[in-house]
């Protein structure tokens, strides 16, 4: 009979591979570094050095030392109360007078615009070209009192409204709350318009086609579609305005009075005419802290993190 063939050893296991050397692994870090000495540099160290200065006394002759008095920001928000509500009225004016304008023209340039959108666009980044002071001091000319807008303002009644609410004073928009808004309005417009019109581009318009095929009215299909999807934009185009607004001291210094102060104003006041360099940081850090707190209480709200 035939016999069976031996069968051959059995294979030694393989050794385990060396795994392969992950090269690059640290490359992100290596072009994140930058950016993170950046904001060291110049936002963290900054702050550092303006939290110290704000629990100092002393004087400018003196100098100051550091001996936690934390009563200045006490004294600085008890003093200066009215300013900090000022700021925050003028600034949710502006950004509501924003929303309202932006949104109709971010949505016809992401919906009807066609061909016009770049030329549009362009226009609405031009105040971009010229210097922020050049375009507040515009208003002082448009604002005149004998100019046309105040002229037709008066034969439509509306300073007449705007007296009674007390925005304006008499038949002058100068120097008036009214003016401040104006301007805010103005300069930030811009900072409302783009975040709603990227937000609105990446609608689908088949959606709208969807919801006119389930028989929506336009005005049911922009409640119920076109602007939940665009709350990203609003989200974001709102606190882009209202931040830089509550602290803005340009326009109320070119454009109001001395009952149009903000608290930017007063903080501009401390630091550089009044050398008070204490009460000027606690208020800085007063304003950023309520910033803070509203913009994180209007986000949890807004029930969006998907911001543009």
């Amino acid at each position: 009979m035939p016999t069976l063939a031996e069968a051959p050893p059995p294979l030694a296991p393989p050794e385990p591979a060396t795994p392969p050397r992950r090269r690059g692994r640290f490359t992100p870090y290596w072009l994140l570094l930058p950016g993170i000495l950046w904001l060291i540099v110049f936002f963290a160290l900054p702050m550092v050095y303006q939290a110290s200065t704000s629990v100092q006394t002393g004087s400018l002759e003196q100098g100051y030392k550091v001996t936690w008095h934390f009563a200045t920001y006490w004294h600085a928000l008890a003093e200066y109360w009215p300013q900090f509500v000022r700021s925050v009225l003028y600034a949710a004016a502006a950004t509501v007078l924003c929303l309202l304008l932006g949104y109709p023209l971010a949505y016809l340039i992401a919906f009807r615009a066609g061909r016009w959108r770049n030329l549009i666009m362009v226009l609405v980044i031009a105040p971009f070209f010229t210097s922020f002071l050049i375009r507040t001091l515009a208003w002082k000319t448009i604002l005149a009192d004998n100019g046309p807008v105040v002229h037709a303002l008066n034969t439509l009644h509306v300073l007449d409204v705007t007296g009674w609410l007390g925005w304006t004073a008499g038949d002058r928009v100068l120097a008036t709350p009214l003016a401040v808004v104006c301007g805010l309005t103005y300069n930030f417009l811009p900072f409302m318009i783009l975040p709603l019109y990227s937000s609105l581009e990446r609608i689908d318009v088949r959606l709208h086609e969807a919801a006119g095929d389930l028989y929506a009215r336009p005005w049911t299909t922009f409640r119920r579609v076109t602007f939940p999807l665009s709350m990203p934009g609003v989200v974001s185009g709102t606190l882009l305005t209202f931040i830089p607004a509550a602290g803005d001291y340009v326009n109320a210094e070119l454009l109001g009075s001395t009952d149009t102060r903000m608290i930017g104003n007063v903080i501009q006041t401390q630091f550089l005419r009044v050398l008070d360099y204490p009460t000027a940081a606690a208020l800085s850090f007063i304003l950023m802290a309520a910033i803070l707190a509203m913009v994180t209480f209007y986000i949890r709200r807004a029930g969006t993190e998907d911001l543009v």
